[in-house]
């Protein structure tokens, strides 16, 4: 087979490296043998931690204040989306969240998969194990369960407050591993 000619659409529209690095608050924590690259923004007292990979190469990654990207987890961004992360969000061990928003106090449960411009609404849940496909909205205050995933009831007002708390605790957990000296730099 014969490679397609795409002299009429370039295969990488946009490419951010070199010129976008990492904006990382100061008060943020990434652990060592993190990754995060590209045109990533890390907000104030948020965290990533070992061996996540936050890599922002052909489009923006935004995770706000106070949210928390758990041990072996891959945001990742698409030429038509990026990944845009609010304030106090849990992502759950070996999370992958691709190309998608996750609003305001959201837990992404461990090993779920958010796919290509899903919407997940202010205070759900993502259960584990999730698959949200492409597209996806999720209303605010939701439980998302299965594969492919569906939304299978509303949240009570304490278990949307729950997910507050944990990441909290994250703010907290990194504040100590930040004074054992397990945080490092990233280049801007």
């Amino acid at each position: 087979m014969h490679p397609q000619n795409t002299a009429q659409k370039p295969l990488l529209p946009s490419f951010l490296m070199p010129a976008s690095a990492p904006q990382v608050a100061a008060s943020a924590f990434i652990a060592a043998g993190a990754v995060v690259v590209g045109a990533a923004e890390v907000g104030p007292e948020s965290s990533i931690w070992f061996s996540s990979v936050v890599r922002a190469d052909i489009n923006r990654i935004i995770i706000g204040a106070q949210s928390n990207v758990q041990d072996g987890c891959v945001l990742h961004v698409s030429d038509d989306f990026a990944c845009i992360i609010g304030d106090r969000v849990s992502i759950g061990h070996r999370a992958v969240v691709h190309a998608c928003t996750v609003h305001d106090e959201v837990l992404v449960g461990m090993g779920a998969i958010i796919l290509d411009g899903a919407v997940i609404g202010a205070r759900s849940i993502v259960a584990a194990g999730a698959l949200v496909t492409k597209g996806m909205k999720v209303p605010e205050g939701s439980l998302v369960l299965g594969c492919p995933a569906k939304v299978v009831r509303a949240l009570t007002p304490e278990e949307q407050h729950a997910n507050q708390r944990l990441a909290l605790k994250y703010v907290e957990s990194s504040r100590r591993f930040l004074a054992m000296g397990y945080g490092v730099k990233v280049e801007s």
